[in-house]
């Protein structure tokens, strides 16, 4: 017999029943055993699909949730760099701020700036003072890195995993430890060789093909603006 308190409360409150999934779960099976092995609750077997389904829906609409979070995230993280970057006056501090409050912001462990220069070494001191951000390639080193030596249509921005004996000088004394970077291409403008802005991560799953390069393509086109007022 059920307890008088508690038959009371379910007369008086029986919606307490109908949201409590593990209840309604149990009065439905306790149901289908009173009627015995030869009858088919076809109700019962509906209810048991209409459950699963809501479960799917359920699972897909956190999913989306977390996605949307995810990307609200990444756009604040983007847009906070993009204040940083725009905050120095010289360019030694611009480069000092990518390698530090930048790379913060994005959770990067590197960044480097790549330019193509058919002159590498005649300034090695001012290359020295400008710290290892950046790095002086020869004409058509990026297009070769970013394509991996393969022929194809070069994208503006190229998430992968890398090992060390890929990433060759780029990344200096940190090369043994970056396995994902991201890459992107800069456009200086008319009659200027390209740019490549690279980000270099430990964590392998950091960038990967499949992720999306919306707000790093933002990101790009705002830097490589901001790269022609110091190269005008």
């Amino acid at each position: 017999m059920i307890e008088q308190d508690v038959r009371d409360r379910l007369l008086a409150e029986p919606e307490l029943l109908l949201e409590d999934r593990d209840v309604m779960a149990a009065l439905i099976a306790a149901n289908e055993r009173a009627m015995g092995a030869n009858i088919v609750d076809l109700r019962g077997i509906a209810m048991e699909r209409l459950e699963n389904r809501l479960d799917r829906l359920e699972d897909t609409h956190r999913s989306v949730i977390a996605a949307a979070y995810e990307n609200l995230a990444g756009t604040n993280q983007v847009h906070r760099a993009i204040l940083q970057m725009l905050d120095p006056l010289e360019f030694e501090d611009f480069l000092k701020i990518l390698s530090t409050e930048v790379a913060a912001t994005l959770r990067v462990d590197c960044v480097r700036l790549v330019l193509e220069s058919g002159q590498t070494e005649d300034s090695p001191a001012l290359l020295r003072k400008l710290g290892d951000v950046l790095y002086v390639a020869e004409p058509g080193f990026i297009g070769d890195y970013l394509s991996g030596g393969r022929n194809f249509p070069l994208r503006p921005v190229v998430l992968r995993q890398v090992m060390p004996a890929e990433t060759p000088g780029i990344y200096g004394d940190r090369a043994a430890w970056i396995r994902s970077e991201a890459l992107m291409r800069l456009d200086f403008g008319a009659g200027r060789l390209p740019g490549m802005l690279v980000l270099g991560a430990e964590d392998p799953h950091q960038f990967k093909p499949t992720h999306g390069t919306d707000l790093l393509a933002f990101f790009a086109g705002v830097f490589e603006r901001t790269m022609r007022r110091w190269l005008s």
